[in-house]
């Protein structure tokens, strides 16, 4: 019992300071980020947008969501992880500083 103790502490701490790393590799830059957001706004930028390509598929609005978030959807999509077959070429052509300038253009956005 007291080795669990010991692990189940070890563990939050390991999932504590994960947080803390997320929260400080936030380098994005929402101005430079706003600048880049033309390959976005077509679809996320639509109240309650519906793509056809491959199915029909309702478009989440990404305005005010968690950047970290957004940075690590990105990089899902870049990696082959997510499929959406046009998120997989938009992210593609992504670097990892676009993806934080995103991330905090639509972080901060309404």
């Amino acid at each position: 019992m007291s080795n669990f103790k010991v692990e189940g502490s070890a563990l939050l701490l390991a999932v504590l300071m994960g947080s803390v790393t997320l929260h400080a590799q936030a380098k994005g830059d929402a101005q430079a980020g706003a600048k880049k957001n033309s390959m976005c706004i077509g679809c996320h930028g639509i109240e309650t947008y519906k793509t056809a390509f491959p199915h029909v598929y309702s478009v989440p609005k990404i305005a005010g969501q968690h950047p970290q978030y957004i940075v690590k959807a990105l990089q899902a999509y870049k990696a082959g992880e997510r499929s959406h077959p046009s998120m997989l070429g938009i992210a593609g052509s992504l670097s990892d500083q676009d993806m934080e300038d995103l991330a905090a253009y639509y972080g901060a956005a309404k």
